[in-house]
């Protein structure tokens, strides 16, 4: 522990102590902490991992959406018949259009997946915290107890 960690907790056993508030184990408070930063990194991670992959979406989209019109653009012929000409266009929207509603489909469900993990990973993190507060507060009732017997009875 460093020197400004251990005055800090100096600091916080004798704020306690002064109002007469329980013992806190400062070291395991501090680890805690430790711990709530640890999920929240790993849900920032898993985070930008998956906006990393919708942008990858996004991008496979527009590809194919360019190769529709480079197709397009190649079968068309500007002498043709115009009823030709208008089935091709009318043929090329509705790729486009398939390509780009079967993109958003993908990328709200890589947002919904994404948002459940994070939301667990938080959840796990504060399950566990409030698990490790109600040990210490156990901890700390049942030192409050002993020391409350009167010794020697």
């Amino acid at each position: 522990m460093t020197k400004e960690t251990q005055s800090l907790a100096d600091m916080l056993r004798g704020f306690a102590s002064s109002v007469g508030l329980p013992q806190v184990d400062v070291e395991k408070l501090i680890e805690t902490n430790r711990k709530n930063i640890e999920a929240l990194a790993a849900s920032a991670t898993f985070a930008a991992g998956a906006a990393q992959s919708v942008v990858q979406k996004q991008r496979q989209v527009l590809e194919a959406g360019l190769r529709e019109a480079e197709a397009l653009a190649h079968d068309l012929k500007p002498l043709g018949s115009v009823q030709e000409n208008l089935a091709k266009e009318k043929e090329f929207v509705r790729k486009v259009f398939d390509i780009s509603l079967q993109g958003a489909r993908e990328a709200a469900e890589t947002s919904k997946q994404s948002a459940a993990v994070q939301v667990k990973i938080v959840q796990g993190r504060i399950k566990a915290s409030l698990e490790e507060i109600r040990a210490s507060l156990a901890r700390g009732e049942a030192g409050a107890a002993a020391s409350d017997k009167p010794e020697g009875k």
